[in-house]
């Protein structure tokens, strides 16, 4: 009982942390595409490989929090653990983008 008790408290804390790193990770592509439209309509970016600029950093620093994660709290990559983590991940990340696009839909004038 009590193994199926701490595996359960593993999968629910995996979960939450990995839906915590997606989201961090949405927002933070939120605010970059935010930034980025800015320019766009400025007419502040000279050439279409400008578009968005230090994507690459921002995934780089996505893995180096779930190494990080994976360092810190080895409990949360165990056994099938980290599957709820990626679950997380992607849940979180999913949520941020769905918010967006319901941002932007809101925005669109009616036809």
């Amino acid at each position: 009982m009590e193994t199926h008790l701490l595996a359960s408290f593993a999968a629910v804390a995996g979960l939450l942390a990995g839906a915590a790193i997606g989201a961090a990770f949405g927002t933070l592509q939120q605010a970059a595409l935010r930034r980025n439209e800015e320019r766009e309509q400025n007419a502040a970016l000279k050439s279409g490989w400008n578009l968005m600029p230090a994507a690459g950093a921002r995934v780089a620093y996505l893995l180096l929090t779930l190494a990080a994660v994976q360092f810190i709290c080895p409990f949360l990559f165990a056994d099938g653990t980290k599957w709820w983590v990626s679950v997380g991940v992607v849940a979180g990340y999913g949520a941020m983008l769905y918010r967006g696009l319901r941002r932007k839909i809101a925005q669109q004038p009616a036809v």
